[in-house]
């Protein structure tokens, strides 16, 4: 019998309306302080400055939020995260050609309430969808978070011909409100019946650290996410640098004109959307190997820029890449709501976000000087040949076939 849309589920309705909206908001920023610098209301590098604040932000809460959403509710981990940022974007408004130090104040407040919220929110699917449907959710919420790239730049540069910053600004903090207050509640089972830490009856409250450390342990316990993380970081690291850095100049230098920049980042999200539905209904027989070979489709889109080749194969090839990246994320967010404690899911998906996306600021301030002494060429194709060969090298873990560990081999039930 054929199972109906989990959009019609109303419980995950809810989640997967409050991650569109967070998504939206979370897209929507940078480009309004964008349009912000166009109308000289902020200065390009005091922009630099709000956008390095809000990743410090993200990467400050992350490791918090895991803790504390398996301490406490995801639910509650959400509402104060969103409540955070919807509140971060009127201060970021009240700044504007006042004061840089309140805006970067209220950009370190946006970021954490964004980096809050991917951990909690990972973990409440867990909690809110069932086992046999949630590849099919982390497919809606991987397609969300591609639609609002498209969305939220377009349609906040749409009400900027209505709208001065400082409504669109709130209107962001609006998003957030939407996020912080749809989504509905899981089920914790492993803490309904537990007493407050620190009661009477109750374990005695660990550090913070003590905490997170006991996320990284349950991490450990299972080498297919240790390898794919690893391989997830070093594709990022490159693969990403060299879209967000070396495209561009690409664009600029070998092809003189931006099309070829629009064309390449519009084929790449087509190419994810069009993943996220693949995957949605797809069930491969080895599903590790399977995710480990669409996230090596990335090294395509550096190598199309190794060669002049026409505008048309540097397009596809980043479709190649939007394609196969889904083709990872969904069976990888799906393995680990499956296979990892749920007491520890928020940390370990906390750990999945601090490495895989901390670390991409450094490549992408470390591509450019790379590329002036090196030269474009190598330094392209060297980031080709990581993004091979990190997924293959992950794939040599026993484990990664099924993104599983052998129950037998832990002695488990």
């Amino acid at each position: 019998m054929k199972q109906p849309s989990i959009l019609l589920d109303l419980a995950f309705l809810r989640l997967w309306t409050g991650a569109t909206a967070s998504g939206l908001a979370t897209w929507a920023l940078p480009f309004v302080l964008g349009l912000a610098v166009f109308d000289r209301a902020l200065a390009a590098t005091d922009l630099g400055l709000l956008l390095a604040a809000r990743t410090a932000g993200f990467l400050a809460a992350v490791p918090v939020a895991g803790v504390l959403a398996d301490r406490y509710t995801r639910r509650g981990v959400v509402l104060w995260a969103g409540l955070a940022a919807g509140a971060a974007a009127p201060v970021i408004a009240a700044g504007l050609d006042r004061s840089v130090l309140l805006m970067a104040v209220g950009a370190a407040v946006a970021g954490a309430g964004q980096g809050a919220c991917r951990p909690a929110y990972q973990a409440l699917t867990a909690e809110v969808v069932d086992a046999d449907r949630r590849q099919q959710a982390n497919a809606a919420m991987t397609l969300a978070v591609r639609v609002t790239t498209l969305v939220g730049p377009s349609l906040a540069a749409l009400l900027a011909a209505f709208l001065d910053t400082w409504a669109l600004l709130v209107g962001i903090g609006l998003l957030w409100l939407v996020a912080a207050c749809v989504p509905g509640s899981g089920t914790r089972a492993d803490i309904a019946d537990r007493p407050p830490r620190g009661a009477a009856g109750g374990p005695a409250r660990t550090p913070f650290l003590a905490e997170f450390a006991e996320g990284v342990r349950e991490a450990r316990r299972h080498p297919w996410f240790l390898a794919g993380l690893g391989a997830l970081t070093a594709v990022i690291a490159t693969g990403y640098s060299a879209t967000g850095v070396a495209l561009p100049m690409v664009s600029r230098d070998e092809y003189g004109t931006e099309v070829v920049l629009a064309g390449a980042m519009t084929a790449y999200t087509a190419g994810a959307l069009a993943g996220a539905l693949i995957i949605a209904r797809l069930r491969p027989r080895n599903p590790g190997w399977a995710a480990l070979a669409g996230l090596a489709a990335y090294g395509f889109a550096p190598l199309s820029l190794v060669f002049p080749v026409h505008p048309v194969v540097v397009m596809t090839a980043y479709a190649v890449a939007g394609l196969g990246i889904e083709l990872f994320n969904v069976p990888w967010f799906t393995a680990a709501q499956r296979e990892v404690a749920p007491d520890k899911l928020a940390r370990v998906s906390s750990l999945d976000f601090l490495l895989s996306y901390g670390l991409a600021p450094v490549g992408l301030a470390v591509i450019a000087p790379a590329i002036d002494a090196f030269g474009a060429t190598w330094v392209l194709a060297g980031c080709a040949v990581v993004c091979f060969a990190a997924p293959a090298a992950a794939a040599l873990v026993p484990s990664a076939r099924a993104f599983s560990r052998p129950a037998a081999r832990d002695g488990a039930p």
